[in-house]
């Protein structure tokens, strides 16, 4: 199995790869990166056997489509992906490659399942699997999975928690752009569009996160769970960056503007202010708090078994890397067994089996804290009486 991953020297493909090289099935792990920096690589990928680095553009349709040739499967992990996802997706369709990634921009999931990419991925007899990273992608098999458990599902709830301590490079980007504009939740059974960055509540993660303040922002869980779970009501996505002060700030940065992107005449130059904003983010953290080095997950499922309503919640902590690259790297080594038969774009929710892959994933050092609670009446078949 040879697996090529694009945007391979950042954290998220170095996660992917430090999984894949250990499997037996896997000989070649070729890390596509637009700045190929051995330097950039842990030790292990450095000096593995089974690395090797290319340099590779995603705006280079020609060279992706050359390159993806020689492989097996496509893994992008090159945020943001509101500007990535399409591109790599289109010339693995071309190349008749499969292909993952760990999308969390609802814009390019949008159009990945909405243009022609999935009539011809479909053609070509691949799978394009989008958003199989932690969220998406571990949170919305965790919905799965407690879905299969029901008899009908009611209200999922999808929260998660990113230190800043935890975040580089194109992580900033997505972290602006998901609370820009109105974005995509799935509310009474209809897809509506809110301001991103409002209704802010408080959730409970497992420590050492505690309380953290979540609010909308624009992932792709509401486009796609309903998809495959029918009958469900509301989808509702939040996120928080911590510590607080970080969405705080970026908050006052959309209220005062300078988060917008049409560009503006300063002194006869046109700036975009939010290209500024995304370069002062590269240094406002430093010499501040900036959290613990965790990111948290936490999935609610509500629904219906034989009449009692029951509420299934799940909470994950851990290092953002390897709970964002591990996913895609199972995924790819099911789709190399062939278990994974959907052609066409597809959610992992869509295509890959929950307990197949939370028990890789539980192999792997993933720790899940769940909890179920039944809501039902008192009744008399459940007392014992005196004959």
């Amino acid at each position: 199995m040879q697996v090529l991953i694009i945007g391979g020297v950042g954290g998220m493909g170095q996660g992917v790869a430090r999984d894949l090289i250990k499997q037996e099935q896997v000989t070649h792990v070729i890390l596509a990166d637009l700045y190929p920096d051995p330097e950039r690589l842990s030790k292990k990928l450095r000096e593995s056997e089974k690395t090797s680095l290319i340099k590779m553009d995603v705006n280079d349709h020609e060279i992706m489509v050359k390159a993806f040739k020689d492989v097996d499967v496509i893994i992008n992990t090159a945020g943001p992906f509101y500007k990535t996802a399409v591109p790599v997706a289109k010339a693995a369709v071309a190349a008749k490659v499969n292909y993952i990634d760990i999308c969390d921009d609802y814009e390019g999931t949008q159009i990945l399942f909405n243009s022609g990419i999935d009539k011809l991925a479909k053609e070509a007899g691949i799978t394009v699997l989008t958003g199989m990273g932690s969220d998406p992608g571990t949170n919305n098999l965790l919905v799965k999975w407690y879905a299969d458990r029901l008899d009908s599902v009611d209200d999922i709830y999808l929260y998660w928690v990113v230190s800043i301590a935890e975040l580089a490079g194109a992580a900033w980007d997505h972290s602006l752009h998901m609370t820009l504009g109105k974005i995509p939740q799935y509310i009474d059974g209809e897809l509506v569009y809110v301001e991103g960055g409002t209704d802010v509540v408080a959730e409970k993660f497992l420590e050492p996160l505690g309380t953290c303040h979540v609010r909308y922002v624009g992932h792709p869980q509401p486009l796609t769970l309903p998809r495959y779970i029918k009958g469900v009501k509301n989808v509702i996505i939040k996120g928080a960056l911590i510590p607080l002060w970080v969405d705080e700030l970026i908050q006052e940065q959309k209220n005062t503007g300078l988060l917008n992107t049409d560009p503006i005449d300063i002194k006869g130059t046109q700036v975009s202010p939010y290209d500024l904003a995304l370069k002062l983010w590269e240094t406002i953290p430093k010499d501040r708090d900036n959290g613990p080095q965790s990111s948290g997950l936490k999935v609610i499922v509500k629904g219906k078994k034989d009449g009692k309503k029951i509420t299934y919640t799940a909470d994950m902590v851990g290092r953002m890397a390897p709970g964002t690259g591990l996913p895609a790297s199972i995924a790819s080594l099911m789709m190399d067994a062939g278990e994974v038969s959907v052609k066409g774009v597809v959610a992992p929710e869509g295509c890959i089996d929950p307990d197949t892959f939370l028990n890789a994933f539980l192999k792997r050092g993933a720790r899940i804290h769940q909890t179920q609670k039944i809501d039902s009446m008192f009744e008399t078949d459940s007392l014992k009486t005196d004959k």
